[in-house]
């Protein structure tokens, strides 16, 4: 039986992440496994995901999803390079998972390829200085890069799920294939077409308050409620004014002077756009201002980044993806918590990091309608779904 990965937050899961796994099965067959590395209570655009991470799990299984893990927050907050690097981490230290299926613009595995050699070879750091000495924005500065090493393929890093691709290709180890599916209708971040919607879009009807008007992109009826960051829009602007100087640098990718500039932008600003708007410059992308003020705001440091995922978290199954389960008990190279109550068994190392989590989570209750209380990490299992 093959088994196929799939690195995705899911946020929310709709009509377009349902083809993706009925065209790997098209694919890699009908009886293909399907394990998904998702992102847990927040997400790499530095926000909360719209629900937290065991309902969304449990959609995707409805999905057609047979076993969901967790991609720890340290790696699905991060660039795009870290959080493709720590998900198919995941997925190969599963032992068992045999191709990578991922969505991209191109579709083209060997555009993506080649894109994903150029950034790794010894030409590219001297082509990279070059161009952001030009004044260029690291992303433009990076494709102008590449595009001075191998051409007109460098186009492919102008759309972003293509960018990703090719971070899950530099990343992918040599004992899984890859399988990269052209993306098709809505564009990231545009209104619907050919009968999809982007998650961006769908995540702004569903916190404006029209679940009606999402309903036909996604797989099932919206009935939870939905996380917006803006309810703790006054709680991380106490944390950034309360903020040392040394815990600003402290923070990951704070360095060239960004964290001095962020710190007096949390003093000037009123909201988080303000924020954004005032941190950013051509040198600091938004994301990567964005990123920052969610570290600040979790808490989180570079020293609590680990180098390496240490244990694979279930967040859901089902009756396949208990089979699945079965075999990685055999060949997994982590541990894995299929409770909360095996986390006793970590190593020190890995524990800190389900308690990193456990605050994560509570934080992120805070962002619910209706606070959540604490302490989920410590009490709720995996989802678990019959096959259909």
């Amino acid at each position: 039986m093959n088994i196929s990965g799939i690195i995705a937050e899911y946020n929310p899961f709709h009509s377009g992440h349902a083809r993706q796994i009925a065209e790997t099965r098209r694919l890699l067959g009908e009886d293909a496994a399907v394990v998904c590395a998702m992102s847990g209570n927040w997400v790499q655009r530095a926000d909360c995901a719209i629900a937290d991470k065991w309902t969304r799990a449990a959609v995707a299984l409805k999905g057609g999803a047979d076993l969901v893990l967790e991609l720890p927050t340290p790696w699905a907050i991060s660039s795009a390079e870290r959080f493709a690097r720590g998900a198919v981490e995941v997925l190969s230290a599963a032992g068992v998972v045999s191709h990578l299926s991922f969505g991209s613009e191109s579709g083209s595995l060997e555009e993506l390829r080649a894109a994903a050699v150029c950034l790794d070879s010894q030409a590219y750091p001297s082509a990279l200085r070059r161009a952001l000495d030009q004044g260029l924005p690291f992303p433009a500065a990076r494709q102008e890069a590449v595009r001075a090493l191998i051409g007109p393929a460098a186009d492919v890093l102008s759309a972003p799920n293509n960018n990703l691709a090719v971070e899950y290709l530099r990343a992918l180890p040599g004992s899984m294939e890859a399988v990269a599916i052209p993306r098709t209708g809505a564009g990231h971040d545009q209104a619907p077409a050919a009968g999809f919607a982007s998650a961006s879009w769908l995540r702004g009807r569903l916190r404006a308050g029209y679940p009606d008007a999402a309903a036909p992109y996604l797989t099932g009826p919206w009935i939870w409620e939905t996380a917006d960051l803006i309810r703790c829009e006054r709680a991380i602007l106490a944390r950034l004014r309360s903020m040392t100087l040394e815990q600003a640098e402290a923070l990951p990718d704070s360095g060239d002077g960004l964290a001095a500039r962020l710190l007096a932008a949390g003093k000037a600003a009123t909201t988080l756009e303000e924020v954004y708007a005032l941190a950013k410059t051509r040198r600091y992308t938004h994301a990567r201002v964005r990123r920052l003020v969610l570290w600040a705001f979790l808490g989180l440091t570079a020293a609590d980044r680990p180098e390496h995922v240490p244990y694979l978290r279930v967040l859901g199954f089902n009756d396949r993806g208990r089979a699945v389960l079965r075999e990685m008990w055999k060949h997994a190279r982590l541990p894995i918590l299929t409770k909360p109550a095996h986390v006793r068994t970590l190593s020190p190392a890995a524990r800190r990091l389900f308690e990193l989590e456990d605050r994560c989570t509570d934080l992120y209750g805070l962002c619910l309608p209706t606070a959540a209380p604490g302490g989920r990490e410590w009490t709720t299992n995996p989802a678990i779904l019959p096959v259909k």
